[in-house]
C-alpha cells in the first residue's frame, strides 16, 4: 500500500512537471531521492519515462478535434491542414530520434546525475528570463500552427535534443523556448510542444517496455499504472491552467523556480557529500 501511495505522489509530480517548463524528468530523479520506490532500478528507469504516457493521454482528450486529422461531418473528407501538422511534427521529432536511438545509453550513464540537472535548470532558468525580456516588444511571426515552417520546425526540434540530451532541462521547456526564439507565439509554441510529445513520449516508452521486457509482477502493474493514472488526471487540470496562464503571463516565473530548485540541488548535493 505504501508503494501505492508514492506511485500516486510520482504521478502528481509527472502530471504537473511534464507540462510546465520546469523538467519532469529531473524532479522524477530528484525526487526519488527523497521518496523511494522499492522496485528494482530497472523497473524505475522504466517506470519515469512510461508514466508520461499518463500525461500524454491528457493531451489526446483535450486537443482531440485538434489533432484528428478525419472529419467527423463527411465520412470520407481530411483535414488537409492537420495532416500537414502532423507532417511537420514527424520532421520536429527526428532530430531527438537520432540521438535517442544513437546515444541513449550513454546519455543516461554520462549526464544523468544531480550536477547536470541543477545546470540545466539554472542555465535554462536564465534562458526563459533573458528570452522573455528580449521579446518583450516584439511581435511573434507565427500566431497559428499553419503558419509554422518545415524549417521552423526543424530547428524547434533541434532544441528538443538539448532536452533529449540533458536531463533538468525540460522538453517542453526546450522547445517553447526555441519556438519563442524562432518567431511563434508563446501559446502556439506551447500548444505545438503538446503535439510534438505525442509521437515521441510514445516511442521513446515503447523502447523502454521493450527493454525492460513486458513481465511485471502484479505489485509492479499496480505501481505503473496508478503512477500513469494519477499523472493523466493531474495533466488535465495543468494543460488547462498553463493553456490560461500564458494568455496573460509570460514564462518568467518559471524561469525564478528553475534558477531557485537548481541552487538547491546544488546545496543539497554538496551538503550531503
Amino acid at each position: 500500500m505504501l508503494e501505492l501511495l508514492k506511485a500516486v505522489f510520482f504521478g502528481i509530480v509527472e502530471g504537473i512537471t511534464e507540462w510546465l517548463p520546469i523538467s519532469s524528468t529531473g524532479h522524477l530523479i530528484l525526487l526519488n531521492e527523497f521518496i523511494r520506490l522499492d522496485v528494482s532500478e530497472e523497473f524505475f528507469s522504466m517506470f519515469e519515462v512510461v508514466i508520461q504516457l499518463g500525461a500524454i493521454f491528457a493531451v489526446v482528450v483535450l486537443f482531440w478535434k485538434e489533432i484528428w486529422p478525419f472529419s467527423a461531418k463527411e465520412k470520407y473528407y481530411i483535414r488537409q491542414d492537420t495532416f500537414v501538422m502532423w507532417f511537420k511534427i514527424v520532421v520536429a521529432c527526428i532530430p531527438a530520434a537520432v540521438v535517442e536511438l544513437g546515444f541513449g545509453d550513454v546519455i543516461e550513464e554520462l549526464f544523468y546525475n544531480y550536477l547536470v540537472i541543477a545546470l540545466a535548470l539554472i542555465v535554462f532558468g536564465v534562458a526563459f528570463i533573458w528570452i522573455e525580456n528580449r521579446n518583450k516588444t516584439k511581435s511573434p511571426k507565427m500566431q497559428s500552427i499553419a503558419e509554422i515552417t518545415w524549417m521552423t520546425a526543424f530547428w524547434i526540434g533541434m532544441f528538443q535534443v538539448i532536452a533529449a540530451v540533458f536531463p533538468g532541462t525540460s522538453r517542453s521547456g526546450a522547445t517553447i523556448l526555441g519556438g519563442i526564439l524562432l518567431g511563434v507565439s508563446r501559446g502556439i509554441a506551447a500548444e505545438f510542444t503538446f503535439f510534438l510529445a505525442i509521437p515521441v513520449m510514445f516511442g521513446a516508452s515503447l523502447m523502454k517496455l521493450l527493454k525492460f521486457g513486458l513481465t511485471f509482477t502484479s505489485a509492479e502493474f499496480l505501481i505503473l499504472l496508478i503512477g500513469m493514472a494519477t499523472a493523466f488526471l493531474v495533466s488535465l487540470v495543468v494543460i488547462r491552467f498553463l493553456m490560461g496562464y500564458i494568455k496573460k503571463h509570460d514564462f518568467k516565473v518559471f524561469g525564478w523556480y528553475r534558477i531557485v530548485l537548481g541552487a538547491l540541488v546544488l546545496l543539497y548535493f554538496t551538503w550531503r557529500g
